[in-house]
């Protein structure tokens, strides 16, 4: 456990190192970084991120509850959220946790803490004509959750992913690639990639329409390969503040069977701003 603790936490300084931005980017000595008003940043409802990060030195808080029936007489009850911080102008901190999950089988309930995911994420180029804007994204799993009845497995795990988003018109879409170290009982790990891309289209006011087609590969035998859909509808309340609500319908056996979710994303507070003042 110890020796995967090093390997993530030094995988998270050399992610920060790499990027071009890193060195010399401190309060007060950013160019065009701070924005004109705080907007929110949200990458629920779909499983793709978005490459744009949080705005500069912007909290902000994502929470969803969700609900699944995979195939078979099991029900999956979930609360989750994503903390981010914008800690530099293209390098934002990231905190996913899932504070309550249970499982409802033929034997019984089974409740627990989820496991708790840290990492990064570095923007290393805006969108222009030809290219659109780019991302890196490296996080580890803390394994807090039982391993009870499957419900956490107990070990560390690791995903590297590369992040795409291009806005075109109205339309916005992205694409991801990540790949997982997945840690095995004993020693190592086993490896899997995933894939994703969503496109959303304002169909009202301030009313977004999104739908979503992503799946992973096979882990092992055990754990098959799946393609999955979800679509969403997202209402912008305010520019800091985003609600959404949809549903997911799996394609294939191996991965989500049906899935409901509802959750909104606050921009909290900007406390970079207040301490340049002062």
């Amino acid at each position: 456990m110890k020796s995967h603790l090093r390997l993530a936490a030094a995988s998270l300084f050399v992610c920060l190192a790499l990027s071009d931005w890193s060195a010399g980017q401190w309060i007060g000595k950013q160019t065009g970084c701070y924005a004109d008003h705080i907007a929110a940043n949200p990458n629920r409802p779909t499983v793709s991120t978005p490459a744009n990060v949080t705005q500069y030195g912007v909290l902000e808080l994502e929470y969803g509850f969700d609900r699944y029936w995979p195939e078979g007489d099991a029900t999956v009850n979930s609360a989750s959220g994503l903390l981010k911080f914008g800690l530099l102008c293209d390098v934002e901190f990231r905190w996913n946790t899932t504070s309550f999950i249970s499982l409802t089988g033929p034997s019984g309930t089974t409740r627990t803490f989820g496991d708790n995911w840290l990492g990064t994420q570095i923007r290393f180029h805006r969108q222009v004509k030809l290219l659109p804007t780019l991302a890196a994204n490296y996080a580890f799993k803390i394994p807090s959750a039982s391993t009870e009845a499957g419900l956490g497995s107990g070990h560390v795990d690791h995903a590297f992913e590369l992040l795409a988003t291009e806005k075109l018109g109205q339309f916005n879409m992205d694409f991801n690639f990540t790949e997982f170290l997945i840690g095995r009982p004993a020693a190592g790990f086993e490896t899997n990639q995933q894939f994703s891309a969503d496109c959303s289209h304002p169909v009202w006011r301030a009313l977004q329409f999104t739908g979503e087609f992503w799946g992973q590969t096979s882990l092992n035998a055990a754990t098959p390969g799946f393609a999955s859909s979800l679509w969403a509808l997202s209402y912008t309340v305010r520019p800091r503040l985003v609600i959404d609500g949809g549903f997911e319908a799996g394609l294939t056996s191996g991965g989500p069977h049906r899935h409901l979710f509802v959750g909104a994303t606050y921009a909290i507070t900007n406390p970079y701003q207040r301490w340049r003042r002062k």
